[in-house]
């Protein structure tokens, strides 16, 4: 009996296992592109044989769901799933604007001016971080947005 107790793993490797696991998971559920051709096809499946479920323009923010060769599963931030070939993609950090309406500050605070608007589906690029504000980039204007009225990285 005691051998067979023996062979048993021990308690602290199936614990590191599974916390292993459970980081991988969501190190690769985390995991963010973006669209880095000027456009590309979101399919059906992956593969050029499948239906193109839509079109999404450069710096598209994409939450990488699963791999298949070099085929992307990938979600959009209203949760609608496609494929798109891995060569189409980058990681140069965007958001959208999840937000009805989302002021742009001159400064990471509340408090600060309004430089500007941006609406809900507005594409952005990320220049710079702080806790809880993201620095974008639009059509020529910059400045701070609250990060709770993005989505993307």
């Amino acid at each position: 009996m005691f051998a067979a107790l023996h062979r048993l793993p021990h308690p602290l490797a199936i614990v590191a296992a599974v916390a292993l696991a459970s980081f991988s998971w969501e190190a690769n559920a985390q995991r963010m592109v973006s669209v880095s051709s000027h456009e590309a096809n979101l399919r059906s499946g992956p593969g050029t044989n499948h239906e193109v479920e839509w079109i999404v323009d450069k710096g598209f923010p994409l939450q990488v769901l699963s791999r298949r060769g070099d085929w992307l599963q990938v979600r959009d931030f209203e949760n609608d799933r496609a494929w798109i070939h891995r060569s189409l993609t980058g990681t140069v950090p965007h958001f959208i604007v999840t937000a009805k309406v989302a002021n742009v500050r001159s400064e990471p605070t509340t408090a600060s001016r309004v430089v500007g608007k941006l609406f809900y589906g507005d594409l952005v690029k990320t220049l710079a971080r702080t806790t809880g504000w993201i620095k974008i980039q639009r059509a020529g204007m910059r400045g701070w947005v609250s990060k709770k009225l993005l989505w993307g990285w």
